[in-house]
């Protein structure tokens, strides 16, 4: 039988000798951030008063631009070029010709611009529009009483497409005139020709999306032109060739057939014209457009008048 010991009120236990009682003192409490950030990240304080809104703000801007928000000298002028996602695609240095509104006016930048816009507005008639026959044009309707600034939107996208042809007419008047399309500029040149028929044929796709009689008959007038390229076929045919070669298929009808996918204009002829509207022709102008803004910049930027072919 073990006998339990009985402590008299007041009287506290003996400490032993080997614990201590915690000190949670004033400055032990301000060293608690410091020592969990020593624990876990085995450097200085400083993590702390970087992750403060101004200084992390700061750190953010000097990640993507690396140099001096206005540089002053040539090194720095050109190493903030180099450096910057935005501004790598234009020479470091350009001609003080190339600064005159007069020289191009703008209008290959005006010309992208179009296309962003373009591209923007058309993302947004995609909620709505529906290519089908029988609800295409009830749609178009719907964009000017039922959506709210449907008009404007539309609008937007119908003039933006027509100014987008003229300014990249003008464009490549422009190259033209200033002897821009000369060596070693004459690659690039092609590849603004390339864009201008692709410019078109955006435009031509997109006349039918409305399903209104003025489109109808448009498209209808377009692919018997396309139809009547037979004479190539039937020219080729005509010459002289080894006895049972194959002859060339009638292209005029392989190209209305490509067009409209069957006799008429009608609901194939529609999904394919929008699907090269919003979708092919979009994308394939994309990769010309970053192409020829690189060709630009490897070829030392806008020509100038001093330059000659040699």
């Amino acid at each position: 039988m073990s006998v339990k010991e009985v402590k008299p009120d007041g009287v506290k236990p003996p400490v032993r000798p080997d614990r201590k009682p915690p000190v949670f003192s004033a400055e032990w409490r301000r060293q608690i951030p410091a020592r969990i950030n020593r624990g876990l990240y085995r450097q200085a304080p400083s993590v702390w008063d970087n992750m403060r809104p101004a200084t992390l703000l700061h750190n953010i801007y000097k990640s993507i631009y690396r140099t001096t928000a206005f540089p002053k000298t040539e090194r720095e002028r050109s190493e903030a070029f180099f450096n910057s996602f935005l501004l790598h695609i234009q020479p470091a240095k350009i001609e003080k010709h190339a600064l005159r509104f007069t020289y191009t006016f703008g209008l290959g930048l005006l010309s992208l611009y179009l296309f962003i816009l373009l591209t923007i507005s058309g993302l947004l008639l995609m909620f709505v529009y529906v290519p089908s026959t029988e609800q295409a044009y009830n749609r178009m309707l719907d964009l000017r009483s039922a959506v709210s600034f449907g008009g404007i939107l539309r609008g937007m996208h119908f003039w933006s497409a027509n100014a987008m042809i003229g300014v990249v007419f003008f464009h490549m008047c422009r190259v033209f005139y200033t002897g821009a399309y000369k060596p070693p500029r004459e690659f690039n040149w092609c590849i603004g020709v390339i864009l201008l028929v692709l410019t078109l044929v955006l435009g031509f796709t997109g006349y039918l999306l409305p399903w209104d009689q003025l489109a109808f008959w448009a498209i209808t007038v377009g692919a018997g032109i396309a139809g009547k390229a037979n004479w190539i076929s039937d020219h080729i045919n005509a010459l002289p060739h080894p006895a049972g070669a194959p002859t060339v298929p009638a292209l005029g009808d392989l190209t209305r057939w490509a067009l409209l996918g069957s006799d008429t204009v009608g609901q194939e002829a529609l999904i394919r014209f929008y699907t090269l509207h919003v979708a092919v022709l979009p994308v394939i102008l994309s990769g010309f457009i970053v192409y020829h803004f690189w060709r630009i910049r490897k070829d030392g930027g806008i020509s100038s008048p001093k330059e000659s072919p040699e």
